[in-house]
């Protein structure tokens, strides 16, 4: 669970930030399109702009990002990167309108050979379940839509004949797929030869399925799914000045980040967020990494384990060895109302796991500023799918230490949260396991 501060200070200067900034090469002012590290050393990296003639770039990292070399580079646009390992890995893109690009190479970049492609006009996004089964997606007019190979694009065959733009397969079977627009979700379970359109769900800037039932998807704003995609809940992030997700990166079911919002500071401007949860997503804290240049907002994360994660612009990014900053902020932290008059404590509850009873333990100490003080305070429990089930504190209280037994006979086995309300604002959140 993550730590909550905040400080009067928070207000107005953002925290010491717990991430290191990187840059990327002279690349004739090319921004990067897409990312991916492989693990805490490995990465690539793409530019393109949907500029027709222009040179991009295929670059590669082997120290982190630190220092990052260009492999390649090819007079066309490229918009997606995929390696299935260290070595094997695919670029897609191509010239508005004169057919798609696809490439791939096998020696980790060293060398690279261009793949047959149907004509597609240009390859907006790629997915590679293996060297044999490729998807790709062409938003384009007529000649568009979502094309699959599986003898590794010898042939290929016309999956959805329309204008897609994403795709994410779960295996060979399953998977979606969404407009540019984000206006419509379709998905398959019979390996694309059949879609359905999901009913009152939109698209995706990001998604990711951790099996066939849980997961989340970025449309803007961030949304889970626990029956395979068929419904999904909003998830509530923090009150900045935009709050935005277009990438996020699963560390596990609980450990989410995510990118694309931003937070203003008087006299400093607009500086890039990135966003984190240690309960799949029940509660957002955000971290502001980088305060020294004119970081507007990160639109590409990669986390490749609980410590190793960057978080990119178009041309410079951000990197984190220790899994990010130790202060992550929760809630709205207005202005002119953001130094909370007391110091408060969320215990671990015992026991834990449980059977049926546990003790949740909470601390409203003496203020700041030494007295003591009364505020309203609520103490709620949430299931798996944040739905609230239980009210176990809802009063005002006087500073002091806080005993409660939550008694759970009537609900079944699984995770639960439970989330300390101080006057309103969410302070923190813990887990726990009732196994009956």
């Amino acid at each position: 669970i993550l730590t909550f501060i905040i400080s009067f200070n928070f207000a107005h200067n953002p925290p010491v930030s717990g991430w290191q900034q990187q840059f990327l090469p002279n690349l004739n002012s090319r921004p990067l399109s897409d990312v991916q590290f492989i693990d805490s050393l490995l990465g690539y990296g793409i530019t393109g702009d949907h500029t027709g003639g222009d040179t991009n770039y295929v670059i590669k990292t082997t120290n982190g990002g630190d220092n990052w070399v260009i492999i390649s580079s090819v007079t066309t646009d490229l918009s997606k990167i995929k390696f299935i390992n260290s070595y094997t890995g695919f670029v897609c893109g191509g010239p508005n309108g004169t057919g798609g690009f696809l490439t791939k190479t096998t020696n980790g970049g060293m060398n690279w050979f261009v793949l047959n492609t149907p004509f597609g006009g240009y390859f907006d996004d790629i997915f590679v379940l293996s060297e044999d089964t490729i998807w790709l997606t062409a938003d384009v007019g007529l000649i568009g839509g979502l094309f699959r190979t599986t003898n590794g694009g010898v042939t290929w065959n016309l999956q959805y004949n329309g204008r897609p733009a994403k795709i994410y397969m779960i295996n060979s079977q399953t998977g979606f797929f969404s407009s540019s627009n984000q206006s419509f979700l379709n998905k398959t379970t019979d390996g694309g030869f059949n879609w359905s359109v999901i009913s009152g769900a939109n698209g995706f800037s990001d998604i990711y399925l951790a099996d066939s039932l849980t997961g989340w998807k970025s449309s803007d704003s961030m949304r889970k799914t626990t029956d395979g995609g068929l419904h999904w809940v909003t998830q509530i992030l923090p009150n900045t000045s935009t709050s935005v997700i277009r990438s996020f990166s699963n560390v596990n079911l609980d450990t989410i980040w995510a990118v694309g919002g931003e937070r203003f500071y008087p006299g400093i401007g607009e500086r890039g967020i990135i966003y984190k949860t240690t309960n799949g997503g029940i509660t957002w804290g955000y971290q502001v990494p980088d305060v020294s240049s004119n970081t507007i907002y990160y639109y590409k994360i990669n986390f490749v384990n609980k410590l190793n994660g960057w978080a990119y612009t178009f041309f410079n990014g951000v990197h984190s060895v220790t899994g990010g900053d130790s202060i992550t902020i929760y809630t709205s932290v207005k202005n002119n109302n953001s130094n909370l008059p007391y110091v408060f404590f969320l215990y671990q509850n015992y026991p834990n796991p449980f059977n049926p009873k546990t003790v949740i333990n909470y601390e409203l100490s003496a203020s700041r500023q030494g007295g003591r003080v009364t505020s309203f305070v609520s103490l709620r429990i949430y299931n798996i799918q944040g739905e609230e089930t239980k009210i176990l504190v809802n009063q005002k209280q006087n500073s002091g230490e806080y005993k409660i037994e939550f008694e759970g006979s009537d609900l079944p086995s699984g995770v639960y949260f439970y989330s300390l309300f101080l006057d309103g604002e969410r302070v923190d959140t813990k887990k726990m396991m009732l196994l009956k």
